[in-house]
């Protein structure tokens, strides 16, 4: 859902901590709330996906296709459950391998149907049953590069000699390997968003900045299938630098492309040949994005409700609906699903604040991030927080009761609320968690050969990376 968008561009019984959304939390305050926003998080994922497939919804309780990046995520989500004791290792495992032994199984191949992908690419949506193709949907690289950063991890994660382990790291691999990188290069050095069997590939490339660096980098890193390292070379000359509320950094407008290839990948304190030249990395890239973001909430040149300090966050979501209405005089155009961000030359903005913006970005900016998640959890309580944390969405200047919706409801004279969780929304925010408070996923991922053999044949040296003893 994400590359088609960039195109365009522990649980119930334990209720939330009431705190004052006006002061600051304290460390223990925060990180009582920070367990139990993963605990919530985490039991979505662990909930929801079907135990026999592995396939994990797209959203839900709307009912939906499997996701394969919401598939990454959950395989993400299990070893972070073992480690915060929400799961046992041995349930985790075996949810793991019938993922992993699932998609490997499912059959491949160029026919429009009745296949889950082909070169070992998998379709962006699946039939939650069967695991074939959904409907027409695209081949896509940056789905299968989130489903495979995913299994890369739980293979570095679960490292014990048994059975069970010792067939997750195989699959892994066997996963990995499969995948055929060069043929996704339609127009070489760049690699393809995409191919239907009905009319090749995807007229259009990754191209920068966006959250396709995790696709290059396990592209560069294969043992079997490997582009060239022009390619990198050729991705970073697309970027777009400029500056854009005080920051200067990579533009791209909705917060995901900030995210996703930092959830899996250690940016801190390496560089490729265009950070060294912006004297910069890509984390301090997306610290600055993150305070752009707040800076323009606060600045609310829209004048949109409810934005300031402690309520922000713009990328890809749900929303009430495809309308234009009027609002205090004024006309105001609201969409359903739709890539909202702001950056320089990108501005889509219709009111809606998405919690994985800012939950996503808590490495990055933990002093501005965690106290918004707090406020927008104190400030809309159960309309927004809930069972399994956060809803997707929410939008304050929405209070329209008789306009039909495609999600979510409206709180009379509070606004509109999203009643669905999506996947590829949930799992940044309980990985990023993570990761800002255990650095668990980067430092596995740090040990991962392909992870730094595609790091270092995109150039990149320096901290971490230099003293990594695998190849």
């Amino acid at each position: 859902m994400r590359g088609t968008l960039t195109l365009i561009i522990l649980l119930a019984a334990f209720a939330p901590a009431a705190c004052s959304a006006d002061r600051p939390a304290g460390p223990r305050e925060q990180d009582r709330f920070l367990d139990d926003l993963q605990a919530r998080t985490f039991r979505w994922f662990w909930d929801v996906t079907n135990p026999r497939t592995g396939l994990t919804p797209d959203r839900w309780p709307t009912q939906s296709f499997s996701s394969v990046a919401a598939v990454g995520f959950a395989l993400t989500a299990y070893p972070i459950g073992v480690e915060r004791g929400y799961v046992s290792r041995a349930d985790a495992a075996a949810r793991t391998l019938a993922t992993l032994r699932f998609l490997w199984r499912a059959p491949q191949g160029p026919e429009p149907a009745g296949v889950a992908g082909y070169r070992g690419f998998f379709y962006h949506f699946l039939d939650p049953e069967t695991g074939h193709r959904w409907e027409q949907v695209e081949l896509s690289t940056v789905d299968t590069a989130l489903l495979l950063a995913g299994a890369l991890f739980a293979r570095q994660y679960f490292d014990r000699a048994d059975a069970v382990e010792d067939s997750i790291r195989a699959l892994a691999d066997s996963l990995y390997r499969r995948v055929d990188w060069t043929w996704a290069q339609a127009r070489p050095p760049l690699i393809s968003m995409g191919w239907y069997p009905e009319s090749g590939y995807h007229g259009w490339d990754w191209r920068g900045y966006n959250e396709a660096m995790i696709v290059y980098i396990l592209a560069l890193g294969s043992p079997t299938h490997p582009i060239e390292p022009e390619a990198w070379n050729a991705w970073t000359e697309t970027y777009q630098w400029g500056s854009f509320h005080g920051q200067d950094f990579l533009q791209f407008g909705p917060l995901f492309g900030h995210q996703y290839s930092h959830v899996w990948i250690d940016f801190r304190g390496i560089q490729d040949a265009y950070m060294r030249g912006r004297g910069i990395d890509y984390f301090e890239n997306s610290r600055r994005a993150t305070l752009a973001q707040r800076a323009y909430a606060i600045a609310n040149p829209e004048g949109w409700k409810g934005y300031g300090p402690d309520v922000w966050g713009l990328t890809a979501s749900d929303g009430p609906a495809d309308v234009t209405l009027t609002v205090n005089g004024r006309e105001r155009t609201f969409h359903t699903y739709w890539p909202r961000g702001a950056a320089a030359g990108y501005l889509n903005d219709d009111g809606t604040i998405v919690p994985t913006a800012a939950g996503g970005s808590v490495p990055f900016a933990p002093e501005i991030a965690i106290p918004a998640l707090q406020a927008m959890r104190d400030r809309y309580g159960e309309h927004l927080y809930g069972h399994y944390g956060f809803v997707d969405a929410f939008n304050p200047t929405f209070t329209f009761t008789d306009v039909p919706l495609r999600h979510g409801r409206v709180v009379p004279g509070v606004g509109w609320f999203d009643t669905d969780h999506l996947g590829i929304d949930q799992g940044p925010i309980l990985a990023m968690i993570e990761n800002y408070r255990s650095e668990l996923v980067w430092r596995l991922m740090r040990e991962a050969p392909e992870i730094v053999r595609g790091l270092r044949r995109a150039g990149f040296s320096g901290g971490w990376l230099d003293a990594a003893q695998v190849e």
